[in-house]
């Protein structure tokens, strides 16, 4: 059986590693599956597959429809029709390169190769949508999305929240629906664990080392406005003056789409406007976060918008760390409130100050959530189910006996304007 993966990215958002989770769990447990990736762009995730032994293959997207958004107004959608003659072509370069690897099954990770992969895949290969993210917050990608899923064998959804959000919005009246499976998201858990190596922070942020009893606060995450940076600062900036905290956001712009992201920069900015810049150090992007994992007392998750997955709850109760996550976390599925981590408003930095400063002052309660979440990982977050998972379904795709989709002109492309 041949599988290729289709990536909108070579940089590590949480996307991309899940990928390398996905490709480490099913060489790990099934040799004899062919493997591929072919991604956008060059970058990090092209030497990560190559340390798997899983060969990948840049087919470049023009940067006019790789800074392309999804905000709903007319300036995107005339982006979006401008750039068609550009992304007919770019279709044209990706199906050849598709087609010489023969696959069974098209798996495709991340909005724009979604979309790519319903044009590009073989007649005869099954295609899988992995859907990381709440198709109804992407008003341009949820009409696409709706358009194309008849052409769709299987979208995989990271929990069970986007699932039901990807049955709500690509379901066609007067058609049996699109097919979508949830197969929670995991991690490492030997990567990811309370023993290894550890980064000094203060160090890398360019900080004056702590004095001894501080307190670590961590923001892991890209630079999405979405992902609660400035909840993150602005708490920060209310807990109480005698309470030895040091706060840390950890991460860097990585995508290309405009407005999409804060800027280092900016960030800084905001922390000096709110008199805590001597007590926020900013990393820039680390390649491994692990290190810095365990270098932390507390991992803060702040997304002010639904949180689709939230892989680095994940990876942080792996690492045993003490957890406050944003209440519209979806990897909370898989834990318990107040026994392997504790929440907090979602965009609201009062309630997440208050939950800093009670697990800063309690040692024993930071050491007991610890403990729990690893405890969690072990059983819910360990990536060789993934190929427990994802195996059968690729198996069932790739033995039937007739394909249940018609294949698509790159024609009808240009026939989705009449949709906006």
């Amino acid at each position: 059986m041949k599988i290729l993966y289709l990536s909108a990215c070579s940089q590590l958002g949480g996307a991309e590693r899940v990928l390398l989770d996905m490709l480490a769990s099913i060489r790990a447990a099934n040799a004899e599956v062919s493997l591929h990736v072919v991604t956008t762009e060059d970058g990090p995730l092209i030497s990560e597959c190559g340390a798997l032994g899983v060969q990948a293959t840049v087919v470049p997207l023009p940067k006019r429809v790789a800074r392309l958004g999804d905000a709903a107004s007319e300036q995107s959608l005339m982006n979006l029709f401008a750039a068609a003659p550009s992304i007919i072509a770019y279709l044209f370069r990706l199906r050849r390169v598709i087609r010489s690897f023969a696959p069974d099954v098209v798996h495709t990770n991340g909005f724009k190769v979604h979309v790519l992969g319903v044009f590009a895949k073989p007649r005869g290969a099954a295609l899988v949508w992995h859907i990381h993210d709440f198709v109804s917050s992407r008003p341009v990608m949820a009409r696409l999305l709706r358009h194309l899923s008849r052409f769709c064998d299987l979208a995989v959804a990271n929990s069970s929240a986007v699932a039901a959000d990807v049955r709500a919005v690509c379901t066609v009246p007067q058609t049996r629906g699109i097919t979508v499976k949830t197969v929670h998201n995991a991690v490492d858990l030997h990567r990811f664990s309370s023993t290894g190596a550890v980064i000094d922070v203060d160090e890398l942020a360019g900080m004056r080392p702590s004095v001894p009893d501080t307190i670590r606060v961590g923001l892991i995450a890209t630079l999405a406005r979405w992902k609660g940076h400035e909840t993150f600062l602005r708490a920060i900036s209310l807990l109480p003056r005698h309470l030895p905290v040091h706060g840390y956001i950890i991460g860097d712009a990585i995508y290309q789409t405009d407005g999409s992201q804060h800027s280092l920069g900016e960030l800084r900015a905001l922390a000096g406007k709110l008199g805590v810049a001597d007590s926020v150090g900013f990393t820039g992007f680390i390649d491994d976060t692990a290190p810095a994992m365990r270098a932390l007392d507390i991992i803060v998750h702040a997304s002010i918008e639904r949180e689709p997955f939230g892989l680095v709850i994940a990876e942080a109760a792996a690492c045993g760390n003490s957890i406050i996550a944003s209440q519209n976390a979806a990897a909370t599925e898989l834990m318990h409130d107040g026994i392997d981590f504790v929440s907090h408003d979602a965009g609201d930095p009062l309630s997440l100050a208050v939950q800093i400063t009670h697990l800063a002052a309690d040692a024993k309660l930071r050491n007991r959530l610890g403990a729990s979440a690893r405890a969690t990982a072990e059983r819910v977050f360990d990536r060789a189910r993934l190929a427990t998972e994802l195996l059968p379904l690729y198996q069932t795709l790739a033995t039937q006996t007739q394909v249940q989709t018609a294949e698509p002109e790159i024609r009808e492309l240009c026939s989705l304007t009449s949709d906006f």
